[in-house]
């Protein structure tokens, strides 16, 4: 495994920095964030490392220069919008930039693009699947011809009201990654699994490892933890009874976790996600978490 850490939390440096952090503090690799420049809508979004927008070979020479300067490789593109919001120009704009960070992927030889399935949240899982199979066989079709794996983030994207009552992501369990594969079977299509998501939903995210071992293109290593006190006054239908933290520091069983991930022979990145309010506060505390979270994982990912 690869140990390395998502862009997002970095926002002010450019990429020479963010990859300079990385090398300088003994990181393997980077997840980059793609956004189009100045869309940030929620937080983590809108970050831009890398502007895809017109990618060409200046911009892959610098980039692949600015990699063997720092001796650091990036895990994967990431780029996190609903393509199956109900807005049909919106999604279309999304599902075109999608593919225009899967073309960077392949130009920089990465071979992967992190993202969301989507989700209209005002309808059902069953009742997304007509627009899942009206937009998505495209994107992986796409995906196929550059050489790219697309890895979908098991996020509920349910954690405001402006989300409720669905969520913005349609990928939040193993009943729907089965048929999300039985629809679209390409093995250039699989998972970016984050076990923070499986604790929101008080499920063991070992138990499915060994069942999706070879859809598990890239891990985030974020924590969770359930506020009891907050979840016996408000309950599951509520906000608020629930923090991201930084790995070791909410209840997923890490130990459990790993061990699941060894045993099915994953060997690909393993990527931090600060998103731990209590490291917010400046960009110095912000890498402290970074290397916080690189200190505790090293007991799993050598």
């Amino acid at each position: 495994m690869q140990l390395g850490f998502v862009s997002a939390i970095l926002p002010e440096l450019d990429l020479a920095e963010v990859l300079s952090f990385a090398s300088e503090t003994g990181f393997a690799t980077v997840e980059l964030m793609c956004w189009p420049a100045g869309t940030a809508g929620r937080r983590y979004a809108g970050v831009t490392h890398l502007d895809v927008t017109n990618f060409g070979d200046a911009e892959v020479d610098r980039v692949k220069g600015f990699l063997s300067r720092y001796r650091i490789s990036i895990s994967s593109l990431g780029y996190y919008p609903n393509p199956l919001c109900r807005d049909e120009a919106e999604a279309a704009a999304y599902i075109d930039h999608i593919k225009k960070v899967i073309s960077a992927s392949a130009a920089l030889g990465i071979g992967l693009m992190t993202t969301f399935v989507g989700r209209d949240p005002l309808r059902s899982i069953e009742d997304n699947w007509k627009t899942f199979d009206e937009r998505w066989p495209a994107i992986i079709s796409h995906a196929e011809a550059c050489g790219v794996k697309v890895a979908i983030e098991n996020c509920p994207m349910l954690f405001s009201a402006d989300e409720w009552p669905g969520g913005k992501n349609l990928a939040i369990s193993p009943k729907v990654w089965r048929e999300m594969f039985r629809r679209i079977p390409s093995p250039n299509f699989g998972l970016n699994f984050d076990p923070s998501h499986f604790i929101l939903q008080f499920m063991d995210p070992a138990r499915c490892i060994a069942e999706f071992a070879s859809r598990i293109f890239h891990v985030h290593a974020k924590d969770l933890k359930i506020l009891k006190d907050k979840l016996d006054d408000r309950g599951i239908f509520d906000f608020g009874w629930n923090v991201p933290k930084l790995p070791g520091l909410g209840d997923v069983n890490w130990p459990s976790l790993m061990a699941a991930l060894t045993e099915a022979r994953y060997t690909g990145p393993v990527c931090i996600e600060v998103e731990d309010r209590a490291f917010e506060g400046s960009l110095e505390s912000r890498k402290r978490a970074l290397t916080q979270s690189k200190r505790f994982l090293e007991n799993y990912v050598i």
